[in-house]
């Protein structure tokens, strides 16, 4: 080969990029990776670690505030923004591996050709960044997507910010205006409200968390609103004008009513959308829509040397999934016998303070296929541990058919996330209720309330 061709050229240094080409480059292939902006995607520097840094950090404080029911009286607890940035900081350089120049010399001692700057297809063959031409055997597209702005009036003349800028803003804001209550919407305003700030959530929709159990989503809600977070769905708005008082948005709600709200700070978090802009995909040939590049069930495009994993294809927005695939893809754009990526049992989490994970069906998606199934619940006020540790909130919901097979769960509590696991183990390798009811686990845990529900199926 010449200077610059390679077996695989990879277009994104995320979950499924860097996945992708440390596999690659790893069984001794050529490999080029090309990232447009910071080494580590979304994920690293503006989306999983440091909104869940934020989130812990701010959990901190808040239950150090509203210790005294513990018997405890912590002093003066409160935020130093500066230090918090700095912590935050901390931690993604230790996750990266270092610095960002450190992490480049880290993807160098793989073997890895990085190039960063702006990738754009000349042909099916060929890139151009920076300048340069490079030629591929086969490409992998990962570039994941960015936050999707909503066509609302005096939106862009007032001014926002998206998760991008929300992790590392210059100082607190006293007001914020949170337009969207999905995950990202949510986890941000529980953040800045733990942290001091006032938090009001604006959503179309009738309700929070689409893809989540109605139930426990909106117990989520009571809990948040018990917090202090103002909480506005069915809205309708337009934004004002920007004076000494802030930046004003005009809500028209559910009920009829008409209201302006005035904050510091106006966050956008209603979905994400494809980076695809300036790729050229139509000198590659590639096919796409408004949701994303259109790959098989191998993960590869219409153009059959050309692949696509994570978030620009994938309808799960998840770094674990993406991870997942880019290490498919690793092995797929050189094997003649390509594997599907199995995507049937995928977890997610919405990482609040309670946390609300799920896995497999939900009971409106059994409801609409027709599935006789039968739920296993068990409530954490009800637990020893959870009571023990003040962790009370929530509940473990298990999904079966008729003969214990697990086809979904649902955890709203403390640390859901970790106890989502053992749901994942059972749909993964086929343990019925009744086999994870049978399971011994140590007294007192978290985890016995996914066995008492179980024992109910």
């Amino acid at each position: 080969m010449t200077k610059n061709e390679y077996d695989l050229i990879v277009i994104g240094a995320g979950g499924a990029g860097s996945t992708a080409a440390g596999n690659a480059a790893g069984s001794g292939k050529r490999v080029a990776l090309i990232e447009r902006d910071k080494l580590g995607g979304t994920c690293l520097n503006y989306g999983c670690d440091p909104t869940k840094t934020l989130l812990h950090t701010a959990s901190v404080l808040y239950h150090a505030q509203h210790a005294t029911g513990l018997g405890l009286r912590i002093p003066q607890a409160k935020a130093d923004w500066e230090a918090v940035q700095a912590h935050v900081q901390q931690v993604q350089d230790t996750i990266r591996g270092g610095t960002l120049e450190q992490a480049r010399a880290g993807i160098a001692a793989q073997g890895i050709d990085l190039f960063m700057g702006q990738a754009m297809f000349t042909s099916p063959h060929e890139i151009l960044v920076n300048g340069e031409i490079l030629r591929g055997k086969r490409f992998l597209i990962a570039t994941g997507t960015v936050a999707l702005i909503p066509d609302i009036e005096g939106l862009a003349e007032t001014g926002y910010i998206t998760n991008v800028e929300a992790v590392s803003l210059t100082a607190l804001p006293k007001r914020l205006v949170v337009i969207g209550a999905g995950p990202i919407g949510l986890e941000f305003a529980q953040m800045f409200s733990r942290l001091g700030t006032q938090v009001v959530v604006l959503e179309h929709g009738k309700q929070p968390l689409p893809r989540e159990d109605p139930e426990l989503a909106m117990l989520l809600c009571s809990k948040l609103t018990e917090e202090g977070i103002r909480l506005e769905f069915g809205a309708e708005m337009r934004c004002g004008e920007i004076n000494e008082h802030g930046k004003h948005i005009h809500i028209h709600g559910e009920d009829g009513r008409e209201e302006d709200i005035a904050t510091d700070q106006l966050l956008v978090a209603v979905g994400r959308r494809p980076a695809l802009d300036k790729l050229n995909l139509e000198a590659a040939g590639v096919q796409y829509t408004k949701e994303g590049i259109t790959t098989n069930a191998v993960l590869c495009t219409n153009v059959p040397h050309i692949w696509a994993a994570g978030d620009i294809a994938s309808k799960y927005q998840f770094t674990h999934v993406a991870s997942d695939q880019g290490k498919l893809v690793a092995h797929n754009v050189f094997s003649r016998k390509p594997k599907a990526f199995d995507d049937r049992v995928t977890p997610w989490v919405t990482f609040t303070d309670p946390e609300l994970a799920r896995v497999g069906m939900s009971e409106a998606d059994l409801k609409e296929a027709k599935i006789e199934y039968r739920v296993g619940r068990a409530y954490f006020n009800k637990l020893d541990r959870a009571i023990a540790n003040d962790q009370t909130f929530g509940s473990v919901k298990l999904l079966a058919d008729v003969d214990g097979k697990i086809l979904g769960g649902h955890i709203l509590g403390a640390n859901a996330g970790e106890l989502i696991a053992p749901i994942v183990y059972a749909m993964r390798f086929g343990l019925t209720a009744k086999k994870m009811a049978e399971a011994m686990l140590p007294y007192p845990t978290m985890a016995e309330a996914v066995r008492w529900a179980a024992s109910q199926i």
